[in-house]
Order: C-alpha cells, then sequence, then structure tokens
C-alpha cells in the first residue's frame, strides 16, 4: 500500500540538465511503490517501479520531458529540462534576502520545481551607485542585512543545479551620498532641481562616458568578487526626455542603447537582461545584443489581451530571444486567494500562449505582490500547485509554447482559409480578449497547430490583476481541419496539471472533424498533428 504524506512531491535533482548529463529526479514523502513514467510531449517512453528517493533516468536528448508517478491512485508529476546555452530559455524567479544565516536549500528546492533557468539577485548591493564598498557584511540602503558570503552560497548553490543569478542592477540611480560625485553627469528638471526617485535616487544620464566606466567597472568586479553570471539591468520608466546638468538634451532611451551595447563589449561573457519599464523603450532595445527581451507593465496595460500584445510585440523585436513579463499579482493582497489564484491562471495563459513567461515566484514559497522585491508575499499552497502545473507545462509542451520558431496563424479562424476551423456551441470566438466569449488563437510549427483556447464566458472583464471567476458547465462543439494527401490526424486535449487526452478524429474526404466535450477550465489546447 503506498501512503503519501501532506509534502509528498516529485521534483527533479536539477532546474537544467546539460546535453549528455545523467537525468535524476527524487521521489519525496511517500512509502511503497508505484510507477514512474518518462513522457516525451505526452508520449509514454519508459516505466520503471519506484518508491521514495532519488531515481537515474540516464541521459536524455535536449528539449523537454515530462515525469509522473503513481501509486494507489495517487500521482505527483514533474518535468525535467535539458538544455544547451546555445538554446536558451528564460524561466526567471527572484531572491531578496542575504542575511548570514538564511539557508539556501528552500531557494534551491523552488528552482527545481519550478525548473528555473535564472534568479534575480535582488537589492544585493551595498549602494546603487557604489556596489561592493560595504565590504564582507553591511546593510543595505534600506536597511537589509547582507553578507557576501550568503550571496556567494546562493550563486554556487544555484549555479550546481543549472540556474544562472543575475544581480540586480540599477543603471542610472545615484544615491544621496554619492551625488556629488556624480552630478556632473545628472538629468535635471526644468527648474535645474535634480530628476529625482523621491528622497531615495537622483538619475544620472546612463550614456554619460564617466559613468558608464563607473558602471561597467562595478559589475565586472561584482563578477569577480561574487561570481554572478549576469547582470539584471534596471530602470524606472522615466524621464524619456531630459536636459543634462551641463545642458545637454537627453534622450534617455537613446542612452539606454549606448549602455547596453558598452556592457555587452565590455562585459562579453555576463549575460544581460534590461527592463524595458511598461513598454519602454522596448523597441529601441529588444533587438540589443542582450540575452532576453523583459517588460515590467503597469497601467494602461491592463488587460489579458496587453499582456499578449507586450509579449508579440517583443518576440517580433527580440528576434527570438526569451520574453518574460515582470506581471506581479497585486490582487493576492486585496482579493481572496480563490479569485486571484483564477488571475494567476489567466495571466499564465495569456503568456505562455503567446510564448512568453511570467515572473512571479522565488524565494522558498514566496510570490511578487510588488515592485520593491523585498515584500514578497507567502503562497498558498493552491497558489504554489498552480505555478507548478504551469511550470511543468511550459518544459515538457516547451515545443508547443517556447520554442521561437512558432508562428502565429490565427488567421486560419473558421471561414477563412478553410484550412482549420473552431466552433463552439453557443459561445462566441474572439482573436482578442474579450468577457463573455473565448479568447482563440492558433500557432503552427512546421505541420503541428496548436489550438489555444482560453475561457472568458463567466468573466465581467478582463484585466489580468484583478480577481477572477471560475468557469462554470460544459464546453462543447467542433474542431474542422483540412487534411492533407491521406495522413491521419492525431488530435490531442492538453491542459496544466493534468495528462493529455486523446480524441476522437473521424476523417472524411478532403477534412478531419473532432467532437469537443469537455468540463470549463481557464486554459485548454488542442494539439493538431499528423500522427507518426
Amino acid at each position: 500500500m503506498t501512503v503519501m504524506s501532506m509534502d509528498a512531491e516529485l521534483i527533479p535533482a536539477k532546474a537544467v540538465f546539460a546535453p549528455g548529463e545523467p537525468v535524476t529526479v527524487e521521489l519525496r514523502g511517500v512509502t511503497g511503490e508505484g510507477t514512474l513514467t518518462l513522457s516525451r510531449r505526452g508520449d509514454p517512453v519508459r516505466t520503471m517501479p519506484v518508491g521514495a528517493g532519488e531515481h537515474d533516468l540516464g541521459a536524455l536528448d535536449a528539449g523537454g520531458w515530462g515525469v509522473r508517478w503513481e501509486g494507489d491512485g495517487a500521482v505527483l508529476r514533474t518535468a525535467v529540462d535539458v538544455r544547451s546555452d546555445a538554446d536558451r530559455r528564460m524561466r526567471y524567479g527572484f531572491t531578496a534576502s542575504y542575511a548570514p544565516d538564511r539557508p539556501v536549500q528552500p531557494l534551491l528546492d523552488t528552482a527545481r520545481r519550478l525548473h528555473l533557468t535564472h534568479v534575480q539577485a535582488y537589492d544585493w548591493a551595498y549602494r546603487h551607485a557604489d556596489l561592493l564598498g560595504g565590504g564582507p557584511r553591511y546593510r543595505d540602503p534600506l536597511g537589509g542585512e547582507i553578507a557576501w558570503e550568503t550571496v556567494r552560497a546562493i550563486v554556487d548553490g544555484l549555479r550546481g543545479i543549472g540556474t544562472a543569478t543575475l544581480g540586480y542592477a540599477a543603471v542610472y540611480g545615484v544615491g544621496p551620498d554619492e551625488w556629488p560625485v556624480w552630478q556632473e553627469g545628472g538629468l535635471v528638471q526644468a527648474d535645474g532641481t535634480p530628476v529625482s526617485l523621491g528622497d531615495f535616487l537622483r538619475i544620472v544620464d546612463p550614456a554619460w562616458a564617466p559613468w558608464l566606466e563607473h558602471v561597467a567597472a562595478e559589475l565586472r568586479a561584482a563578477t569577480e568578487r561574487l561570481g554572478f553570471e549576469g547582470f539584471h539591468l534596471d530602470q524606472y520608466g522615466w524621464p524619456r526626455i531630459a536636459r543634462r546638468a551641463d545642458g545637454t538634451v537627453v534622450d534617455v532611451a537613446a542612452s539606454f542603447v549606448t549602455l547596453i551595447g558598452e556592457l555587452r563589449s565590455r562585459l562579453p561573457e555576463a549575460q544581460l537582461v534590461f527592463n524595458n519599464v511598461n513598454d519602454f523603450p522596448t523597441t529601441r532595445t529588444a533587438g540589443l545584443p542582450q540575452d532576453a527581451v523583459y517588460i515590467e507593465p503597469w497601467a494602461p496595460n491592463t488587460g489579458l489581451g496587453d499582456l499578449a500584445r507586450l509579449a508579440d510585440r517583443a518576440r517580433r523585436d527580440g528576434g527570438g530571444k526569451p520574453v518574460v513579463l515582470a506581471a506581479y499579482q497585486h490582487c493576492y493582497e486585496t482579493a481572496p486567494v480563490a479569485g486571484a489564484d483564477l488571475a494567476l491562471r489567466y495571466s499564465q495563459a495569456a503568456l505562455l500562449s503567446r510564448g512568453a513567461t511570467q515572473l512571479i515566484a522565488g524565494e522558498g514559497d514566496r510570490i511578487l505582490t510588488d515592485p520593491y522585491y523585498v515584500r514578497n508575499r507567502a503562497a498558498a499552497p493552491s497558489t504554489w500547485r498552480i505555478l507548478r502545473e504551469h511550470a511543468d507545462l511550459a518544459v515538457e509542451w516547451d515545443a508547443l509554447l517556447l520554442d521561437p520558431r512558432i508562428a502565429d496563424a490565427t488567421d486560419s479562424l473558421p471561414g477563412d482559409h478553410d484550412e482549420l476551423g473552431v466552433a463552439l456551441d453557443g459561445i462566441a470566438l474572439r482573436r482578442d480578449a474579450e468577457p463573455g466569449t473565448v479568447w482563440c488563437r492558433v500557432t503552427s510549427v512546421g505541420t503541428r497547430y496548436a489550438v489555444h483556447l482560453i475561457d472568458l464566458v463567466d468573466q465581467t472583464d478582463v484585466a489580468w490583476d484583478q480577481p477572477k471567476a471560475a468557469p462554470v458547465g460544459a464546453r462543447r462543439g467542433e474542431l474542422r481541419i483540412r487534411r492533407v494527401l491521406d495522413a491521419r490526424l492525431r488530435v490531442r486535449l492538453i491542459r496544466p496539471g493534468a495528462d493529455p487526452v486523446e480524441l476522437d478524429v473521424r476523417e472524411s474526404g478532403t477534412h478531419a472533424t473532432v467532437a469537443l466535450a469537455w468540463d470549463a477550465a481557464p486554459w485548454t489546447i488542442l494539439l493538431v498533428e499528423p500522427d507518426a
């Protein structure tokens, strides 16, 4: 007989495995034996009887794999990612605590559970313009206790499980104590007073030559001293146009372009990620030599459709770079967990269906509801389950969701070209997110189609940071697709946290049809492909 504890789980030994490296998973919190199944894009490849402990799956081909354990009807799931640096993804988390006695293992377990490729080390520095000046132990400007040995333990521990650590660095912020050194390159308002973030920081031109030299030297020293694999380059979204203290008018977006280019040339081995605050200035930075396109959305980008639009444009302008949106779910602070959890499900669906990921989780069990990452919030078990389900989906079905070769094929919706059509009984399908409808997107890679159906039928709004209602009832309809030659078609229904469901395909003449019937859920994917 199999017995599971409340904290039973299946977890990979590493967040990311290198090609050729033995892949190991750990089964925790169970007694007795069950069946472990390794799958590739939903198809079982290997099964083995296992109990609690570590289990070697051997070296696996590059890409995402699903892992499922079942014992006496109880099911645990995870995924494993096998990936080289040349085929990069970005599943981003955070850490924001560096006290001398801080345990590191909970963060490492989070990175393993969510398959995090990168973790942002937020506010680790002594001062914004003097990163290492405090010595091995100090308090940051807001009083946080920092120990270099803890920072190094985090960096080394994450590296050991295949996760890169990016140190936070503000690219133009200077504290009051350092201001006299940099005020010549400072940005000033029309009345001559410094452009400031309250009384906390003053802003310099990020492309001012002395500042650029200083920033590059500080980042290089931080890499040598603490081991960061790269840096998260932060800004505040303003000013857009300003005057420097010497009278020079500054196009701040152009200065960011200069800064990113200079840091890339001076730190050729570092991974660099620049924060496009509320999409400023993504169109000018996305194609630059950095490692992802990262956007922090704010009003007026408040709708699920706004997340999709930002992700679509970032994918296009980034030329295949990973896309990450730091969409903080503030609604966890003001709404019941159940409604906020549904908002998270819809945010995840909107982004993953667009080939983007969400920066939302980190530390041991925390989520972000605020741009000051130190004010993170403990996630409820239900929230953690949602995060894991979507992280597993993103890895196992990477070729369906995050592959940069994925193309939009939504214009093939019903009636347009008679290639692929979906109809739901009594429910309108829309290309845009609208309350009372099902939001539909079709993507393709080669001969494979994915039909993303995000169910907004029971919603009164499409705001991504407002609590949502649970979809209710049954959805019925039909999928119709033109056949290619005489090849048989295979159609599967895919959802986060569930096994794929094989659907019956009826083929006749030039087309194949599938009767659709399922219980309503936030996100349903129909995968249509030739039957191998």
